[in-house]
């Protein structure tokens, strides 16, 4: 997490850094749809275990984040090729769920991004009738608020992730 200073629950006597941030980890999905050689769409979940830092009482918490984000692909190669060096972006949405509530029942709070970044699948194989490749890549995602609705909360959270995975090609 970068800039991830969220605010602060006094407006008067706090500092944008009274709550931050902290850095996790993360799994997910995503699923790929290539309509042509060189464009393709995305679809991904992403769950995030992070931390939030209460300064002030100098306290750190774990808490969830559920993502969901929608990308358009433009790989340099032809579909046929074994190596697809790709560049990407699209929009989504991050339900940041603080300490002690659950997003199944309402908890959380929603804020929108934009997310773009570039990486490579490689084609590695074939196994039980169907190919099999790798992929990698590096992702920025610009938020377009801070959740919680602190006080003195400025700036854009941003947040980097870099993903390597395998999957089924089709």
């Amino acid at each position: 997490m970068e800039h991830n200073g969220i605010g602060a629950i006094d407006p008067v006597n706090g500092t944008p850094n009274d709550f931050q941030l902290g850095n996790g980890f993360r799994f997910g999905f995503r699923f790929d749809l290539d309509t042509r050689d060189h464009l393709g769409y995305e679809l991904s979940y992403f769950y995030s275990r992070s931390s939030l830092i209460d300064h002030p009482d100098n306290v750190s918490t774990g808490f969830g984040m559920h993502t969901v984000s929608g990308d358009a692909l433009w790989h340099f190669i032809k579909r046929d090729s074994r190596v697809r060096p790709f560049v990407m972006g699209g929009l989504g949405f991050t339900n940041f769920v603080p300490p002690g509530e659950s997003a199944a029942s309402g908890g959380g709070q929603n804020e929108f991004q934009l997310n773009y970044g570039g990486g490579v699948k490689v084609k590695v194989g074939s196994k039980w009738g169907k190919d099999w490749g790798i992929r990698a890549d590096v992702r920025q995602f610009q938020y377009f608020g801070k959740p919680f609705g602190l006080f003195l909360s400025n700036g854009k959270l941003q947040q980097t992730e870099a993903t390597v995975g395998f999957g089924l090609l089709f």
